[in-house]
């Protein structure tokens, strides 16, 4: 740590709120927000992966919004409302997400899957029932290790088809 610039080793105080409970913390400057999620609160649900904000593992929701916990800084995230798939799985909002995923073999090692229920649910909280493309575009910011798109895609087709009281898909 002595290698640090002085503003990196700099610890910053935040209060935020993180799966609607009001979280207080001092952490270093740089410290990303996975880590912080992760190392810090013990929510270990979103993974660090590539550390490059490539593969998604570290997908969460702040302010609304879905993002990179890899890339965002915790010290950035004063006043922010943070949802990590702990808190969006209690929520009961990924619950028919997370069925559909058990029920289409969408699991697969599991390392992406809370990186993939995130987007999905972003993708799905406009309603609708988007094309398989546009589920693919999507999560395309999300790897699977695995290579199990096709499972994937067909289990939030079948979600979104379910929301919109249309037909699930074959």
């Amino acid at each position: 740590m002595t290698d640090m610039p002085p503003d990196f080793a700099r610890k910053v105080d935040i209060r935020l709120t993180v799966n609607g409970e009001t979280v207080e913390a001092r952490v270093d400057a740089g410290r990303h927000l996975v880590d912080f999620l992760r190392l810090d609160l013990g929510l270990t649900g979103a993974h660090a992966g590539c550390e490059h904000g490539v593969c998604g593992a570290c997908t969460l929701k702040v302010d609304g919004d879905i993002v990179r916990g890899c890339l965002v800084l915790a010290a950035q995230l004063d006043g922010a409302e943070v949802w990590t798939v702990e808190g969006l799985t209690d929520s009961g909002a990924l619950a028919d997400l997370q069925d559909a995923f058990v029920a289409r073999n969408a699991l697969q090692c599991g390392f992406c899957t809370p990186g993939m229920l995130v987007a999905a649910a972003d993708l799905l909280a406009d309603g609708g029932v988007p094309s398989r493309a546009e589920i693919r575009e999507h999560i395309s910011g999300n790897y699977c290790r695995c290579t199990g798109y096709e499972a994937i895609v067909d289990a939030i087709e079948t979600v979104a088809r379910a929301r919109a009281g249309t037909e699930a898909a074959a």
